[in-house]
């Protein structure tokens, strides 16, 4: 598949064939290295289906065991990994919900997976309601029950609930300062998981007693998953 659109241009810009050859080796590069990181192509190289084992890297999980599997989460790559997920599990999928980056909804081939698109990379209120959407979802989970959340980079913004006391203007004040002051992303999100009822675990604990599974796509160095999106489904590690 080729992902860079303008490649004939990139190799026609050349000034003389060694240029034209240095050219094509680093968009063949680029390309693979998009290849590698597409998030459809990571979901299936993960999660395999056979019978009714789900297979995710060395865990099993028998889905006879299950009575319905919910499919929530957000992000950036949420919605391709979606997509993967629906065409491993198919009509297994009970329901689901999927936040994902204003306009993108409609890119993505699915049909038991709804979307809702939100704000990126400040939230507003349809980050607001795609967070409360979920967690009803997942407060009707029970304990014979399977929640898979996907999780990507972008979620800390696209699934936002400011904690009682804090408004969603002082969380979007909150979230610029902290973007225009050059804070990590770790320590972005060490704040955000304290000024939200969504973050920080906060999925996982509404979502008991079903049995829950996270996939995480990292965009964190280290790939410490309470940081990724803010940590939804992964005990905080951080403190006030």
């Amino acid at each position: 598949m080729v992902r860079i659109k303008n490649r004939k241009e990139l190799l026609g810009n050349a000034y003389c064939p060694m240029n034209r050859k240095a050219r094509k080796i680093a968009l063949d590069v680029i390309e693979k290295v998009l290849e590698a990181v597409d998030p459809k192509r990571v979901i299936k190289s993960r999660v395999m289906l056979t019978g009714n084992i789900l297979r995710v890297n060395e865990e099993t999980f028998d889905l006879t065991t299950f009575r319905r599997i919910f499919v929530v989460g957000g992000g950036k790559a949420s919605g391709l990994m979606a997509e993967a997920l629906e065409e491993i599990l198919r009509e297994r999928i009970e329901d689901g919900l999927i936040v994902v980056p204003k306009g993108t909804a409609g890119k993505y081939d699915v049909n038991r997976i709804g979307f809702h698109e939100a704000s990126h990379p400040i939230p507003d209120e349809s980050s607001v309601t795609g967070a409360m959407k979920i967690l009803d979802r997942v407060g009707h989970a029970e304990d014979d029950d399977l929640v898979i959340c996907l999780i990507s980079g972008g979620g800390s913004s696209l699934m936002a609930l400011p904690r009682n006391g804090i408004s969603l203007s002082d969380k979007q004040k909150v979230t610029d300062m902290l973007l225009k002051s050059g804070a990590t992303i770790n320590e972005m999100n060490t704040v955000r998981k304290h000024i939200s009822g969504f973050k920080g675990g906060q999925v996982a604990r509404k979502a008991y007693p079903a049995t829950v599974l996270s996939l995480l796509l990292s965009d964190v160095l280290g790939d410490p998953l309470d940081v990724i999106a803010s940590g939804p489904t992964v005990p905080d590690s951080t403190t006030f």
